[in-house]
């Protein structure tokens, strides 16, 4: 890529707009006795937290339900947010119906019709955004939860 790397404050722009705009993210999980786990979910972003859902019995809700932590990415190789968080584990029915109601609207998938779904609430504690070799240096948008510009 010709172009000069981006500036952090760029970066936390280009970052909040793929959260607000994009619908799928790629979520890893590790079993208790750290298997990996990987699977493309949909996601609703309040500004502060990302939501999914998945079956409890899933690979990824008996992980998240577990341990608490979640690796996501988001966009290609060539341009990726990658986000370290914390998860909270909801029952489908203790999510606040107009929450619930937006996560339908923007992914087009309702969970809450299904049985045996929880929603799991993933709040940042690192993110870090680059697109080539030149933005390694300068990656990390956030550590412990604040955004570093």
């Amino acid at each position: 890529m010709s172009d000069g790397p981006r500036s952090r404050a760029q970066r936390r722009r280009d970052t909040e707009h793929r959260l607000t705009h994009d619908i799928d993210v790629w979520l890893a999980s590790a079993s208790a006795h750290g298997v990996p786990h990987l699977v493309p979910l949909s996601f609703d972003w309040d500004g502060e937290a990302l939501l999914a859902a998945t079956p409890v019995r899933s690979p990824t809700g008996r992980n998240l339900a577990a341990t608490r932590t979640a690796r996501l990415a988001l966009g290609h190789t060539r341009d990726v947010v990658m986000i370290e968080g914390d998860v909270e584990v909801l029952d489908i029915d203790a999510l606040p119906p107009h929450l619930g109601d937006r996560f339908a609207a923007r992914t087009g998938f309702d969970p809450r019709s299904l049985t045996s779904y929880r929603w799991f609430r993933i709040t940042p504690r690192r993110v870090q955004a680059w697109r080539e070799e030149n933005e390694l240096a300068g990656r990390e948008l956030m550590r412990e939860g604040r955004w570093l510009a």
